[in-house]
């Protein structure tokens, strides 16, 4: 029996209460009863109960049930998602389609039978459970409806972010599944909420999930939830962000780090349109609309068979190349300015914006953070300066970016690529696993993954 989390009983008659409360005391968060519905709107505020019990008669009359539909009424204007549910000695059809038509969730006849009871009330604290959900994901959906656009936030004018701009117009229309492809930092993730918010689900929830900062041991679960007692700390059941994305977006950032048992079980999920609780067995219809990112060369992957070919091929129907931020030339100023603005209003700074020779410094500089490096400077920048215009000296860049420019350069291969930029950064920070992380962009976990890769 699943936790019927805080019921509230209200009844007129003290033996029901000590009845109801004796019964539902195992399977109840907490319990609060009231013999009138004058006090309903007291619990309502301080209580916040899941599920309300609500006799339908009490001292104006034995039959007509008013009492109990105006309380009802009542109930619904302080909270319109309550789960209530009516009971009564003088039940008929009639008075039953009224209820539900009113508002009700469901309704018992007394003397009740306690199983049917506690089925109903199980139901019921399922139903709260997921308007509860529902409605957050339509906060959601309408804060990021809200933003003036995240177009605004992608600042860029390079013949390079241009045509990713002219892709994602295309696909306005679209509902093809999208791969973005870049390096940490250019900002997939705002390429993916534009995709979003220009497309035909753009009033659906958009889910996101990033499997580079979740252990493989709960990929599963964070994708396709479980049932309560599925496993040891299973101790209420977890809907999966595939099955909150349903009929929506769902972007699955950092995609090259899913393990090949859990790409199958993804591409099963895809295939079949349909997903399984861990410990359930009722398969659950999903449509989705899949975004994927990923800062791996993806197509390598393959290759070398740490990534399906036929997953790729379900997830990347069109794919999104984002360039980093030392090919995009005056996009960096772009940026800067950009970022000097936000920033300078963010403390209440009267900063004008950069000198000539900070501007060149920045353009000189190859930003392996990319965008995302630009950004901390800049911030850092107006947080430390008191002057109107940011000088050269205010642009505190990582000198070891030289150096990784350099043995990036004399790298002929994407393995010793990366390679020496995880020793680089590794020695830098002097074995310090969560600082060389940060500074390559990417998550302490996905750092392990790596070191194990190549053998370091």
């Amino acid at each position: 029996m699943d936790d019927l989390g805080k019921v509230l009983i209200v009844d007129d008659n003290e033996d029901v209460l000590f009845a109801l409360k004796l019964l539902l005391e195992p399977m109840a968060e907490k319990i609060k009863v009231a013999l009138s519905p004058d006090k309903v709107e007291y619990f309502m505020t301080t209580y916040h109960p899941d599920i309300i019990l609500l006799d339908m008669n009490f001292s104006q009359d034995a039959i007509s049930g008013e009492e109990g539909f105006n309380s009802l009424s009542n109930i619904l204007q302080i909270d319109a998602e309550a789960v209530v549910i009516f009971m009564t000695a003088y039940s008929d059809t009639e008075k039953a389609v009224r209820a539900i038509k009113a508002g009700a969730t469901d309704f018992i006849s007394k003397p009740w039978n306690n199983e049917k009871l506690i089925a109903t009330l199980s139901s019921a604290v399922k139903l709260k459970r997921s308007r509860k959900q529902v409605s957050e994901l339509r906060s959601q959906v309408e804060y990021l409806s809200s933003l003036d656009s995240v177009h605004g936030e992608i600042v860029g004018e390079s013949q390079a972010m241009r045509s990713v701009f002219d892709t994602v117009d295309k696909l306005s229309n679209a509902d093809a599944n999208i791969l973005i492809l870049g390096e940490n930092g250019t900002g997939k993730d705002l390429i993916a909420r534009l995709l979003y918010q220009t497309s035909l689900r753009k009033n659906a929830p958009f889910v996101t999930i990033d499997l580079g900062a979740i252990p493989e041991q709960l990929f599963e679960s964070e994708l396709f939830g479980y049932e309560k007692g599925a496993f040891t700390d299973a101790r209420k059941l977890k809907i999966g962000r595939m099955e909150i994305a349903n009929e929506g977006t769902l972007f699955l950032d950092e995609i090259g780090n899913l393990s090949l048992p859990m790409q199958a079980k993804m591409l099963t999920a895809l295939e079949k349109r349909t997903i399984t609780r861990l410990g359930g067995t009722e398969q659950r219809p999903i449509d989705i609309r899949l975004i994927c990112a990923t800062n791996s060369d993806i197509h390598n992957m393959v290759y070398k068979g740490d990534f399906r070919q036929d997953l790729l091929y379900r997830i990347n129907t069109i794919e999104i190349h984002i360039p980093p931020l030392r090919e995009r030339g005056n996009d960096i100023i772009l940026l800067a300015d950009h970022f000097t603005n936000l920033y300078s209003h963010k403390y209440k700074k009267d900063i004008r914006g950069l000198s000539r020779e900070a501007k060149q410094k920045l353009l000189k500089y190859p930003w392996p953070g990319n965008v995302r490096e630009l950004q901390h400077v800049i911030e850092r920048a107006v947080i430390m300066n008191d002057m109107t215009v940011l000088r050269s000296e205010h642009m505190m860049l990582n000198d070891s970016a030289k150096q990784l420019k350099k043995e990036v350069d004399d790298s002929t291969t994407l393995e010793e690529l990366e390679r020496n930029a995880i020793e680089l950064a590794v020695r830098r920070n002097g074995g310090n696993l969560t600082h060389a992380a940060e500074q390559l962009g990417i998550t302490r976990y996905a750092l392990y993954r790596k070191l194990e890769k190549h053998g370091l």
